[in-house]
């Protein structure tokens, strides 16, 4: 049966959309949310899909503080990672209606009238040994993308603007092997393939997916880049997940090049077209300095001239918290790494400012990302733009 995407407009009240659409800036923000099964499971039970729904049902602490976290923010466009594919009933709209559409802490409650979620590649089973281990478990480590089950680590965006649904790509289902010079991992003792040549021909690239979403901001187009590349560890020597990862960014600056080798989940080829409007979002599990640093995979973004990279998100918080490391103000995990990024384009956006939300420990909103149960282990970032 073939997935399709899932997604909901809902009518904007007219008051709403002249204030939207008067300011003269536009804040767009990612934040791994950590609102998966696992986050939700406790320690020695086993994961089950529906984690998230009985969480979100039980007025959970750990989500409020979340969603107070978006409501300080206040983004108009903003990407959840680590948020599972689950029946939007019961996972984005209830999360909106019962935690972002109510006051956290005296707040001003928010609303995203626009979103978008879609299947994902994590959990989905195969029938391959795809980590070699001896053993085909179909999920975890055998899945398309690591997961528990399918749908596991999804994503979601919320927009105070228009989607235009009609002409959102995914790229879902793109193989792995149709990138030009993919990075095949190899087998440390023999220097043979890691993958047969089976699973060559099945396996995708994205862990979890890519979609390029159309907003509609003044009359004009902005193309919201979505992703969350694996993590390039948990694995061994022969380094399939950080190869993997390098070229899950590297999809990302051949899309806005538009290469001719892609194709998305409806086989139109190519990418972005020269003079386009967007912007980058997501939890790129890459950073670009310290001993985590990934210079090969960061570069082709952060030093790609149709990216807009002049401007490093910081925050007070892990700035005096990690004061004898220099790039320490620019961290997005409480595991001292810069890996979610906001970049857009060098075409027709202009940065305004931007921010990562890390309290200082002095501050009453530190009680919001004090330790990994209070929030996420991720810290929302966010860009000002000003659409020109």
């Amino acid at each position: 049966m073939k997935l399709k995407a899932i997604y909901s407009a809902i009518l904007v009240a007219a008051s709403f959309s002249i204030s939207a659409f008067a300011s003269d800036s536009l804040r767009v923000a990612t934040f791994n949310v950590s609102m998966d099964a696992t986050n939700h499971t406790p320690k020695g039970e086993q994961v089950k899909s529906d984690a998230l729904v009985n969480a979100l049902k039980s007025n959970n602490q750990q989500i409020k503080n979340i969603a107070e976290i978006i409501q300080r923010v206040r983004p108009d466009i903003i990407l959840l990672n680590e948020f599972d594919f689950v029946p939007k009933e019961q996972g984005v709209e209830y999360f909106n209606k019962h935690y972002l559409n109510v006051s956290q802490q005296k707040q001003d409650a928010i609303n995203y009238p626009y979103f978008y979620i879609a299947p994902v590649n994590t959990g989905l089973a195969t029938e391959f040994d795809l980590d070699n281990d001896g053993k085909k478990n179909s999920v975890m480590g055998d899945a398309q993308g690591f997961g528990f089950f399918e749908g596991h680590y999804g994503m979601a965006v919320l927009s105070k603007f228009p989607i235009d649904f009609d002409k959102i790509r995914t790229l879902q289902t793109f193989k792995y092997k149709d990138m030009p010079n993919a990075q095949m991992p190899l087998m440390p003792k023999t220097g043979e393939n890691w993958y047969n040549e089976q699973e060559w021909q099945a396996l995708r690239l994205s862990s979890k997916s890519f979609w390029d979403l159309p907003v509609t901001v003044n009359n004009k187009t902005i193309h919201v880049l979505a992703s969350h590349p694996t993590p390039p560890v948990f694995d061994g020597e022969e380094n399939r997940n950080g190869k993997r990862n390098h070229d899950e960014v590297r999809l990302i600056a051949d899309y806005v090049a538009n290469a001719n080798y892609i194709y998305d989940d409806q086989g139109k080829k190519g990418g972005l077209k020269a003079d386009s409007r967007f912007v980058i979002l997501g939890d790129l599990n890459a950073a670009p300095e310290g001993d985590k640093a990934r210079t090969n995979t960061t570069d082709q973004i952060l030093k790609n001239p149709l990216i807009n990279a002049s401007f490093t998100p910081k925050s007070t918080g892990a700035k005096e918290q990690y004061s004898s490391v220099p790039y320490g103000q620019n961290y997005s995990a409480n595991w001292q790494a810069r890996v979610d990024y906001v970049l857009p384009s060098n075409y027709g956006l202009k940065i305004k400012n931007g921010g990562v939300f890390w309290p200082s420990k002095t501050s009453d909103e530190h009680r919001l990302i004090e330790d990994r149960n209070a929030s996420s282990d991720h810290r929302l970032v966010w860009l000002d733009l000003i659409v020109e």
